[in-house]
């Protein structure tokens, strides 16, 4: 992808990410941009993709392959409660099948992705490279819970967020990060740590706006 791009592109994803802090707080813009929520990851994901620099085989194989593990792995939660905890999806993220909203593969597929291509550039061997991959997924997932439930990406039908969830969320990371690690291809993308910053941003920020304009 030419270097030209890069700044248009980035520019694009900031302003969008920051307009969605802001559209999400303001109650009478939030139904719009929440119902904006799943063209945003689609559009994340297309955009992280321009920049990918291996178009292999073998990465149509991991893409392919990450997005339909994530999107079955969380049908079977939905189901029967074994892999992360008893919960359901809302309405934000968009249309479902089996219950379960189909971009949500999407998103694994985005967020490994990101994870897996920050920490194949330590200096360290590859089995310490997907655990550290793994924990940064659930580091993100720390961030993401308490906001998911307030803008109805689903809800926890337990008292409080299971810890087997954040367990749940490291070993399929770590089954999907083995994959990404294992397949020949380049695990280069200099727009995928920007886009996982600007994640960390999007729901750091939101739980901070929630508590201190929400909570007494």
């Amino acid at each position: 992808m030419p270097d030209r791009l890069y700044r248009p592109v980035l520019t694009i994803l900031t302003l969008a990410y920051l307009a969605g802090i802001v559209g999400l707080q303001v109650p009478a813009l939030s139904p719009l941009f929440r119902s904006l929520v799943p063209f945003n990851l689609l559009g994340s994901l297309a955009l992280l993709l321009l920049f990918h620099t291996d178009w292999k085989p073998s990465f149509f194989f991991y893409c392919l392959l990450a997005s339909l593990l994530g999107f079955l792995v969380e049908v079977l939660g939905v189901h029967t409660g074994f892999v992360f905890g008893v919960y359901e999806y809302g309405a934000t993220l968009g249309w479902k099948l089996w219950a379960v909203p189909i971009i949500i593969g999407v998103n694994w597929l985005m967020l490994t992705y990101c994870c897996g291509v920050i920490c194949d550039r330590l200096n360290v061997p590859v089995y310490l490279k997907t655990i550290l991959a793994a924990s940064l997924m659930v580091l993100l997932d720390l961030w993401i819970e308490p906001v998911a439930v307030r803008l109805d990406f689903w809800t926890w039908l337990e008292p409080e967020i299971p810890i087997r969830n954040y367990i749940g969320w490291w070993i399929v990371s770590l089954v999907i990060l083995s994959i990404w690690y294992g397949l020949p291809f380049r695990k280069q993308n200099r727009l995928a740590a920007p886009l996982l910053l600007l994640q960390f941003v999007f729901f750091i920020v939101n739980n901070l706006l929630f508590f201190f304009l929400i909570e007494p």
